[in-house]
């Protein structure tokens, strides 16, 4: 028979050109179990790689660029598994303190934009990742990181912050106390950290750049968001 991926002849359990399996099994409750587990498999999946990057941020992500890449889970995979967490958590419990929210008129563009962001923390990690990723480049640009390194080290980095969200929302539910705020204190502490610490993080400097790198990337991310919504209902205006 032939490979249904590569079309190759097919003489074993495996294609020999591309490895694709020459019968898949049934999807059941089986198949199932066994993706299950292999995300929260401990070397290659979340509960590795937090653990990971709680205590060893730098030195990891370092290590995932550099040198082992199938240790921690996709970067990509990752900030968005973490962002889908802290979205349905802050969805159940119903915690209303969105780390980027938008009070305005709810007709204009600039609501639904701030709107989506809230709703799809996903994919807009990933966009202010980008703005933040161009100011570290520009502080830490000695080192020799291109732009697409330093964006998969903040896509680990803000994957953690939503996880410390998720924690610090749980918390507030069952508690009724108010700790978003603090929560958010020690995100920005952690990020500070982590981005400080992939760049070696030896001088009171690099911590310092981290910090007004990740707020101001924080900052054009909101204001580019602003000045799109602005664009959009001058248009529709018009």
């Amino acid at each position: 028979m032939t490979c249904k991926n590569c079309t190759s002849p097919v003489t074993d359990k495996y294609c020999s050109n591309c490895g694709h399996a020459r019968s898949l099994k049934r999807v059941d409750a089986h198949y199932v179990s066994h993706e299950i587990q292999h995300l929260l498999h401990f070397e290659k999946g979340i509960l590795y790689t937090v653990k990971e990057l709680l205590i060893y941020p730098g030195r990891s992500i370092r290590e995932f660029i550099s040198d082992n890449r199938e240790r921690l889970v996709k970067p990509i995979v990752f900030i968005i598994i973490t962002s889908l967490i802290y979205s349905s958590i802050n969805h159940f419990f119903h915690v209303e303190e969105a780390y980027i929210n938008y009070t305005g008129p709810k007709k204009s563009a600039i609501f639904h934009i701030f709107g989506w962001v809230e709703g799809h923390y996903g994919y807009a990690n990933i966009i202010m990742g980008i703005f933040i990723a161009f100011w570290l480049k520009l502080f830490f640009r000695k080192y020799n990181y291109n732009f697409f390194e330093i964006l998969i080290l903040l896509c680990f980095a803000i994957g953690m912050e939503m996880l410390i969200f998720s924690v610090f929302a749980i918390v507030e539910a069952l508690l009724k106390i108010k700790l978003m705020q603090i929560s958010t204190v020690i995100c920005m502490a952690y990020c500070t950290w982590a981005i400080a610490q992939f760049f070696n993080g030896k001088k009171v400097s690099d911590y310092v750049k981290s910090f007004f790198a990740y707020l101001l990337g924080l900052f054009t991310f909101s204001v580019a968001a602003l000045l799109l919504g602005v664009l959009i209902d001058m248009l529709i205006k018009h």
